[in-house]
């Protein structure tokens, strides 16, 4: 039982945006919000996205720079809230959060994407 677990969760660490379509399936039927169900599937793939990302990076050059992810998720929270209070003059920390946790979605899409395309050029310019 513990395998196949272990397999279904990293199959959505490998590729998150299955998590995020079958997220959203079940948030829609259970939510019946579109919009909402948008939200919550996001949300989740935030977190399998960062996963991925720092497995892809571990597979491509053997080594570990969790520390990199960690400290640029904690400069875009401050470039975030500074914006924000910047723009607002306050600060609504679950706005703030919200949105940066979106700003990382998108952050840390491209990069897996990216990550994607350059380990197949390395995968494919080793074999040559």
């Amino acid at each position: 039982m513990a395998a196949f677990i272990s397999t279904i969760v990293s199959m959505f660490v490998i590729i998150p945006f299955l998590g995020y379509f079958l997220t959203f399936i079940m948030a829609k039927e259970l939510l019946k919000n579109h919009r909402k169900a948008v939200h919550v599937a996001t949300d989740i793939t935030t977190f399998l996205l960062i996963l991925s990302v720092h497995f892809i990076i571990i597979s491509i050059w053997e080594k570990s720079f969790l520390w990199v992810i960690l400290i640029s998720i904690f400069m875009v929270g401050i470039i975030f809230t500074m914006v924000y209070w910047k723009e607002k003059g306050e600060v609504h920390f679950k706005k703030v959060f919200k949105g940066f946790w979106r700003v990382n979605f998108l952050l840390f899409s491209t990069a897996y994407i990216s990550l994607l395309v350059v380990g197949l050029i390395l995968r494919f310019v080793k074999i040559i």
